[in-house]
């Protein structure tokens, strides 16, 4: 359901999702990315703003064109009001709303479900350490909590049939 929502938000809006959906950063972090980052090539070092750590992670190749077609003069993702500044989370935010509300959608799916969804992949594929590493959390029950998010989600979710 999240490709769904991601597919109905604005074209930029989308690309940050994507963005965060493949390499699992805080759409915070997304939106902060410089132009002058993406310029010299698809291997970029992002200092998180969470946590202040740094990542290096590479984009995929068609994902990194579209973020040059669209970048502005200072970040991939300006503002609204200032080239600037970059473009604020809470505009993705209250963007996956308008999404969320089109298809009349209850529950969570916010601009974080991307890291979450992330995070399922990632341990699906290569287990919990590699999803603690990537994500960057100190301790391992944070990152059972984003590895297990499906089958969280899965027990709270009522079952068929019941009210």
């Amino acid at each position: 359901m999240l490709r769904h929502v991601i597919a109905a938000l604005t074209p930029p809006n989308q690309l940050a999702m994507e963005v965060s959906l493949v390499t699992g950063l805080r759409i915070s972090d997304v939106l902060s990315i410089r132009t002058a980052q993406i310029q010299t090539g698809r291997r970029i070092t992002i200092r998180e703003q969470k946590t202040g750590k740094r990542r290096r992670l590479t984009l995929p190749r068609e994902l990194h064109g579209r973020m040059r077609a669209q970048a502005g003069r200072k970040y991939v993702w300006q503002g609204r009001l200032s080239e600037e500044k970059p473009r604020t989370r809470q505009a993705v935010h209250k963007d996956m709303l308008r999404a969320r509300k089109a298809f009349r959608l209850r529950g969570v799916i916010a601009p974080h479900t991307a890291r979450k969804v992330f995070a399922v992949e990632l341990y699906r594929k290569s287990g919990l350490k590699a999803v603690q590493d990537t994500l960057g959390h100190s301790h391992v029950t944070t990152t059972m909590l984003y590895a297990l998010a499906d089958q969280l989600t899965l027990k709270r979710a009522p079952r068929r049939g019941s009210k």
